[in-house]
C-alpha cells in the first residue's frame, strides 16, 4: 500500500467517498468532517438490500480500512455511520 498524503479534511472526505463508491455498487455517499480525523458517513445503495445493519456497516468499513490503518491514518474514527437502501 502506497502512503498517501492528505492536505486537508476535504481531501480525506474525497478519498472516503471514492473508496466507498469504488467498492459498493451504485453507492451514493455523503461524508462530513467533524474534527481532524473524525467523520460522519452516509451511504445509500441497493447492495444493502436484504442484509443486516451490521453487514452493511462491514461493507463500508471494509471499503475504507486502509484509510484507518496505522498510527498516521487520516481517519481516526467514524463518529456516525448511516446505511440505507434507496
Amino acid at each position: 500500500m502506497a502512503l498517501q498524503m492528505f492536505n486537508s479534511s476535504d481531501d480525506v472526505c474525497a478519498a472516503l467517498r471514492q473508496k466507498i463508491a469504488d467498492t459498493i455498487d451504485d453507492a451514493q455517499v455523503v461524508v462530513r468532517a467533524n474534527s481532524p480525523g473524525h467523520f460522519e458517513i452516509e451511504v445509500t445503495s441497493k447492495a444493502f438490500a436484504g442484509t443486516s445493519r451490521v453487514q452493511q456497516q462491514q461493507l463500508v468499513y471494509g471499503a475504507i480500512k486502509d484509510l484507518m490503518a496505522g498510527n498516521d491514518a487520516p481517519v481516526h474514527a467514524v463518529d456516525r455511520l448511516v446505511t440505507k437502501t434507496p
